[in-house]
């Protein structure tokens, strides 16, 4: 029997599976696509906000010769985090149930049956995104998940949204010839978007290069153009791709399948924040699942320190 079971190959399920090494106590990671998967579909062009010391968990540097790392910096570091300290983490494996009997959990995976003592949910939110809910959202024109700006060359983009994954794929696809249009809810462009980044889309908007409908929703979606509602009316415009970046969220019928209870607003999990102990005994909350649909609550620099608060609870209550 493993002492944890941690659900989830990313940067804070590995940081608990270093904190657990540290600690002398037995443990699995179970990962159901690649390791750290989620950074993995991040676009190939991907600049992280956050400075390298930042990111970096168990203590271990993330050297880097710029300030901020690009994707394929974090994917060589984790995985070097990873294979050097030997870590046991099982990918392409998929939780599919997690109850408990007494003080011992079964957990059933697509290849085995484990049991554990306890177990660490680190599953992040960036495997289902938030519909549009319109007509035309199931059309194959219509991408949820961006990856390389060079697919749109020459194309009509439509951006929906106006955070930073809508303002770098409007950005990255106009400097590769596609004509965009942002679509974007608000009054004007998200003041979280990178600071580095923000002046930059607002200066290509202002001279007319890439098109702004701010206080506008998109209606429908067809094969060679889309409607928008705008203040000033329904608009038709011609379009050959929606990149739709209206966010991400956690698997919350997973939780609720384990007992989690949630808040019905937010649908935030119910957890000890001095733990991150859930209602339900033994079962612990790492990273970014925390914040429920305030994905912008919790990311790897300030979710890292979840993983040594959730090992010293489990060890102090062995003792």
């Amino acid at each position: 029997m493993l002492d944890i079971l941690i659900i989830g190959g990313g940067p804070i399920g590995i940081a608990c599976g270093l904190a657990a090494q540290k600690a002398g106590l037995s443990f699995l990671i179970v990962e159901k696509g690649c390791l750290v998967n989620s950074l993995y579909n991040y676009p190939s062009t991907m600049t992280f906000f956050s400075t390298s010391e930042k990111l970096e968990i168990g203590g271990i540097p993330f050297v880097t010769i710029s300030n901020k790392p690009n994707r394929a910096e974090a994917l060589e570091y984790y995985r070097r985090v990873a294979t050097s300290n030997h870590l046991p983490i099982n990918l392409f494996e998929e939780v599919t149930g997690v109850t408990k009997s007494g003080d011992v959990f079964t957990i059933t995976t697509s290849r085995a049956t484990y049991q554990a003592k306890k177990v660490i949910l680190s599953t992040g939110f960036y495997d289902i995104a938030v519909k549009l809910d319109i007509p035309g959202e199931d059309l194959p024109k219509v991408k949820h998940y961006y990856k390389d700006p060079h697919y749109y060359a020459m194309q009509k983009v439509v951006v929906v949204g106006s955070s930073n994954s809508a303002i770098d794929v409007a950005l990255e696809t106009y400097r590769k010839g596609a004509e965009v249009t942002l679509v974007i809810r608000g009054e004007e462009v998200s003041h979280r978007v990178k600071y580095w980044v923000r002046p930059d889309i607002l200066n290509r908007i202002k001279e007319g290069s890439i098109k702004a409908y701010f206080n506008s929703h998109l209606k429908a979606i067809r094969e060679f153009d889309v409607d928008i509602e705008t203040p000033e009316g329904l608009l038709s415009i011609p379009n050959d791709f929606v990149m739709a970046m209206t966010g991400y969220r956690p698997n919350f019928e997973f939780l609720k399948r384990l007992g989690i209870t949630l808040t019905e607003d937010k649908f935030i999990p119910h957890y000890n924040p001095e733990t991150m102990e859930t209602n339900m005994q033994g079962l612990y909350l790492a990273g970014v699942v925390c914040g429920g649909m305030d994905t912008h609550l919790w990311f790897i620099e300030n979710s890292r320190i979840h993983a040594d608060m959730i090992v010293s609870d489990i060890v102090s209550k062995r003792l």
